[in-house]
């Protein structure tokens, strides 16, 4: 219990950070310079508007002194993201399929941020992470060499050509990012999460289409549905394939 507690504290500065980068690296802004500040006023921001969860909550979601409403996406995520490390450490515990958790929910949290609000997946985001993962790889693989080699090649050509023939309906962004998941999770796991990604995308967007909030043919960000569709591969995707296999 107080791992987990310690470990969601951590959580708060760390995915507090993320929104940051998401917010700033697709808009070529350093992520340390300048301090933050108010999207609608520029006020800038002092220690006490940038409390993880408690300055939304205290301040009811607005500027502290031009009162527009803040978007309710940083406290999400700032909600979210401390929950899932603290899910990956009460499943893992402390081993090296945590820290793979542990970077994938960090990558997929700043994607979701970056897609959210720009349509966005960067390139630099995804280098910096594949230059983290591939070294643990090479200590601990969860797949072997050829079966992430094969998920990555694979999972990028196919996509590629879908991409090609629908003339744009996957994003580069999305095709890259689904390459390195593929190097990292492996043929099985890859192949499930881009089935789920796709079937949590088809039915939010109906919902989504249904109540008017989406309209049709307008684009829709697909990393949330990719982070959905990658995690819950990744936590419990080997249950699903043998249910899926317990039919034949």
């Amino acid at each position: 219990m107080a791992n987990s507690l310690v470990i969601f504290l951590y959580g708060l500065v760390f995915s507090s950070f993320y929104n940051v980068i998401g917010i700033r690296v697709p808009a070529g802004k350093s992520i340390l310079y300048p301090p933050s500040t108010c999207t609608h006023c520029q006020y800038r921001l002092t220690f006490a508007d940038l409390l993880p969860l408690i300055s939304y909550i205290l301040l009811k979601g607005r500027c502290r002194k031009c009162k527009k409403s803040i978007s309710p996406l940083y406290f999400i995520m700032e909600l979210v993201t401390p929950l899932l490390f603290v899910f990956a450490y009460q499943t893992f515990g402390s081993s090296l399929s945590f820290l793979y958790a542990f970077l994938l929910i960090s990558l997929l949290s700043i994607l979701i941020v970056s897609d959210l609000v720009y349509m966005l997946i960067p390139n630099k985001i995804l280098l910096v992470f594949g230059s983290i993962i591939f070294p643990i790889w090479l200590i601990k693989p969860l797949e072997s060499w050829g079966n992430s080699l094969l998920a990555a090649l694979f999972t990028f050509g196919v996509l590629a050509a879908f991409a090609m023939l629908s003339r744009g309906g996957i994003g580069g962004g999305d095709i890259k990012l689904f390459a390195l998941l593929g190097f990292t999770l492996g043929f099985k796991l890859i192949l499930l999460a881009f089935f789920l990604a796709c079937f949590f995308g088809a039915v939010i967007s109906l919902i989504l289409l249904f109540f008017g909030i989406i309209k049709r043919k307008e684009p829709v960000p697909f990393a949330p549905f990719i982070s959905m569709g990658t995690l819950l591969a990744y936590f419990k995707g080997n249950i699903f394939i043998d249910w899926y296999l317990s039919f034949f």
